[in-house]
């Protein structure tokens, strides 16, 4: 990295950090947590910016050098061949199952049935695998089949690649743009888990009804492995904050939201905020009954992405004095607007919700596809006109903080302890077992997270 990229990404990260803790800022950050338009423009289509990393690397490489106001972005993908080893049910592939051109698409179903929650809060691996995975991976419908297990070992090898092309790529951006992420790693919560991956939409409203307790008994099952697998993905600096996407409180009554989502979700945000950690979290469609809610998170924790189908002036009210917020470029002006449009919205946007910080420019969670390149331009450009704070540098950034609290998490999970492959082989260990145990436990943690997260 040349001294003078250096100093470009030292700006963007420290503008966004301080930013996001409501410090005093030189102008409004433009950081974009996902950005369709720059796969979009790009001239790729989402089905080779998926299938080779090289192409995806230089989109984004491409995009970073085009517009250098940025302060953050991402392109909210995924290598698609991890999805193909298994042939996973789960989502429809650009290219594979949709036209190249179409963004991926999940697939939401009845995955467990209704009368199996004993099973998955019991015995969650054995559920997973006996139950759940033959009817998500379509590799695996012919249990202990050769095909199962060389599904099995690719996508083994699969997860070892994505590591190394996220690194790399990101850390191009970083070497050669300047450009630091918007977040890295990734929590969910426990509800969200269980009704986008398990019950879906239809089956978790009606548990909620029907087996009230063995929704809230599973929410809790899972917090131990999202909060360890969030800990495990996250920046080990801590200069990133941790994603999260919100999928289920739009379509939840406040005493739903209150009885089943934010006790276990509240309890995971505190514990890994309490170790130094922060969240960026996209608060998907109208979250406007919950907001009160983010006030109960300490002051500077979170960037919240408010979606367009609430309302940018009345988030800043409900919860913007005590967290940063993203929004407010409604998604039909980008798409349809003229640049004049877009300059009028920045300029009140500026002076109001983002008068004196806490605020910074988005789509509804996003920048989409189709937005016109004139039209992005203008935002850009309206951004550094009338955002501006003080004549200033933006402030360096910060080193990881320091825990607040002397946090105990939970003990990650293992398919099979040390102890027990031990006595089944009457290992006597003449040398130094310690050597031993922890590659052992390391690689078990490391199986054990990919059979949870699928």
């Amino acid at each position: 990295m040349t001294k003078e990229i250096q100093e470009l990404f030292n700006q963007r990260l420290g503008r966004v950090q301080a930013a996001m803790a409501l410090e005093p800022v030189d102008r409004v950050p433009i950081t974009f947590n996902t950005t369709y338009y720059a796969e979009k423009s790009s001239g790729y289509t989402y089905q080779q910016i998926m299938y080779d990393p090289a192409i995806w690397t230089k989109v984004e490489l491409d995009f970073a050098k085009k517009y250098p106001e940025i302060d953050t972005f991402r392109t909210n993908l995924t290598w698609a061949p991890a999805w193909d080893v298994l042939n996973h049910q789960l989502w429809k592939v650009p290219g594979r199952d949709i036209p190249p051109g179409s963004l991926q698409q999940f697939v939401e179903k009845e995955w467990m049935k209704a009368d199996e929650y004993r099973m998955f809060i019991d015995d969650p691996i054995g559920y997973r695998m006996d139950v759940y995975f033959p009817r998500i991976i379509g590799e695996y419908k012919e249990r202990g089949s050769i095909r199962s297990y060389a599904a099995f070992l690719k996508s083994g090898f699969v997860s070892g690649m994505v590591g190394a092309m996220n690194k790399e790529r990101l850390s191009r951006l970083e070497n050669e743009a300047g450009m630091p992420a918007p977040c890295a790693g990734g929590f969910t919560a426990p509800f969200d888990y269980l009704a986008d991956n398990y019950r879906g939409l239809h089956g978790i409203t009606r548990d909620m009804f029907r087996q009230p307790e063995n929704v809230i008994e599973a929410c809790e099952a899972l917090l131990p492995d999202l909060v360890n697998k969030a800990r495990a993905s996250a920046d080990p600096q801590k200069r990133y904050p941790i994603f999260i996407a919100t999928h289920k409180p739009c379509f939840m009554s406040p005493k739903q939201f209150d009885t089943f989502y934010w006790p276990t979700f509240k309890k995971g945000m505190m514990m890994l905020i309490d170790a130094g950690y922060t969240f960026r979290v996209f608060l998907e469609g109208d979250w406007s009954p919950h907001w009160h809610h983010l006030n109960e998170i300490p002051k500077g924790k979170l960037l919240c992405d408010v979606d367009n189908e609430a309302d940018i002036f009345e988030a800043k009210q409900a919860f913007g004095s005590q967290q940063f917020i993203t929004g407010g470029m409604p998604t039909d002006m980008l798409i349809l607007g003229s640049p004049e449009d877009i300059r009028k919205r920045v300029k009140l946007l500026c002076e109001t919700v983002g008068k004196y910080g806490g605020w910074g420019p988005n789509g509804g969670g996003h920048i989409p596809e189709d937005t016109k390149p004139e039209n992005f331009r203008a935002l850009l450009d309206a951004v550094l006109e009338y955002g501006k704070y003080s004549d200033g540098p933006p402030p360096q950034p910060k080193s990881a903080p320091e825990p607040t609290a002397d946090v105990k998490f939970p003990e990650p999970g293992v398919v099979t302890p040390w102890e027990v492959i031990k006595n089944e082989n009457n290992w006597k260990i003449p040398g130094d077992e310690e050597l031993i145990k922890k590659n052992w436990e390391m690689l078990e943690r490391m199986a054990y997270n990919w059979i949870t997260s699928q």
